[in-house]
């Protein structure tokens, strides 16, 4: 299994196990509670089927690292987070989030395992290859998985190879690598900004630390 399917496996697997009460506990992403991160989540599911679905003739014009943009810190004034929040709240219960995360987000991973990596496919007026966009979405789901896990010390981690290719991209993205006594998953709670760096950490960092975070979008 490659690694956005078993990262996004993994993902929606500690979803399905959270007890009902854990969905009103914050996560990782600002100002978002658990049950806003997963609708989130099933937004993400539909845009990977809309864009393995979208072929493009044209020639690639990103690839997995420079699919994303670095851009500002949220302010929570976005319309989408916005809208986000509100349809969360409209699943009256966490079950039907849970099953709608594991209804569309089972169809995303039938057609990224379907998807022939080398298609050119069209998304935010950019093409990607089908494997290069399936690549960046590794990014993707490792970090969302480590905002769900944020608040919930007894829920799965996301796995081991999805950490360090996503670590591997994050420094791509940055044009630097970050020191060796870092873990994969400081790297990249760190380097994204979700959690400020220790006084010996950011000395580690050296110039690097200047740059942060690392804001995607």
């Amino acid at each position: 299994m490659d690694l956005f399917s078993r990262s996004w496996a993994a993902l929606r697997a500690a979803v399905a196990a959270l007890p009902d009460e854990d969905f009103a506990r914050p996560s990782g992403c600002a100002g978002w509670l658990v049950r806003d991160l997963v609708c989130h989540l099933v937004i993400d599911a539909q845009d990977v089927l809309i864009t393995l679905v979208t072929p493009a003739e044209t020639a690639p014009t990103r690839d997995a690292v420079t699919y994303w943009d670095l851009v500002e810190a949220p302010t929570g004034d976005d319309p989408l987070d916005a809208l986000t929040v509100r349809l969360a709240a409209a699943y009256a219960e966490p079950w039907l989030l849970k099953f709608h995360l594991d209804d569309v987000g089972s169809a995303a991973g039938r057609a990224a395992e379907l998807a022939d990596r080398a298609d050119r496919i069209g998304t935010r007026d950019e093409v990607l290859t089908a494997g290069d966009y399936l690549c960046a979405y590794v990014l993707e789901w490792t970090l969302h998985h480590l905002d769900l896990i944020a608040h919930l010390p007894e829920a799965a981690q996301p796995p081991a190879e999805g950490l360090a290719r996503s670590r591997e991209l994050l420094e791509k993205i940055a044009g630097a690598a970050f020191p060796p006594s870092f873990s994969d998953e400081d790297a990249l709670l760190i380097g994204t900004g979700r959690r400020a760096p220790t006084e010996v950490e950011n000395a580690a960092l050296g110039e690097l630390a200047a740059r942060l975070p690392l804001v995607l979008g």
